[in-house]
Parts: C-alpha cells; structure tokens; sequence
C-alpha cells in the first residue's frame, strides 16, 4: 500500500509564496516520477510541475519562473516552491507519482488528496 501525504497549503496574499510537500511511504520498489497537478473550480485538473528519477523536470507555462520543484531522494518528498502567487493559482494542488511497488511488476500511478492553495486580497 502506498500513501502519498501532502502538507503546506493555506492562504496567501499575492506576490507571496508557499512551498507544498509530498511524501511516499509504503512498499516501494522505486519512484521514476513525481509531481503536482492543480484544479481549479470549474476547470480541469492541469499538470504544473513535474520531476523524473533522473531529474528531468517540467514545468508549466503558467508558472515558469514564478514555481519550482524539487525532490528529496532519501526521504520520498516532492517539493513545490511557489513564488509571486497569483489569484489564478488558487486550487487543489494534489499529488501524483509513477511508483514501482516490486520489480517485475510495472510503476503504479497514486494521487495525493490534496491540499486547498487560496490566494486571496
């Protein structure tokens, strides 16, 4: 079983900045990509950022040069450090990861349950 905890949501102002963490824990073989998605009311879930076990990372359009990510290896995390927000970052930012549980079997996608982002005046 695999879990995927998020931490770091909340209100902010704009212009202000939030950094999100995920952990995995569970049985795992092997993590080959992590990453946030976001939804907005009313809008289809959207990729912001993502990184592969080689540290391949894609970023969003919407939020180049304003997000980054990062992971820590050693402890399962995912990092999303979020700068200059705007009121049009206000989501769910949930969770994802591409995990192999044990080998031969193939990875597993798992969501986190998402942590609400408010940017707010």
């Amino acid at each position: 079983q695999v879990q995927l905890v998020e931490s770091g949501g909340g209100l902010v102002q704009p212009g202000g900045s939030l950094t999100l963490s995920c952990s995995a824990s569970g049985t795992i073989f092997g993590i080959n990509e992590m990453g946030w998605y976001r939804q907005a009311p009313g809008k289809q879930r959207e990729s912001v950022a993502t990184i592969t076990n080689t540290d391949r990372s894609n970023i969003a359009a919407s939020v180049k040069g304003r997000f980054t990510i990062s992971k820590d290896d050693a402890k399962k995390t995912v990092y999303l450090h979020m700068n200059d927000l705007r009121s049009e970052d206000t989501a769910v930012y949930y969770c994802n990861a591409h995990i192999v549980v044990r080998i031969p079997y193939p990875e597993s996608e798992y969501w986190g349950q998402g942590t609400q982002v408010t940017v707010f005046t």
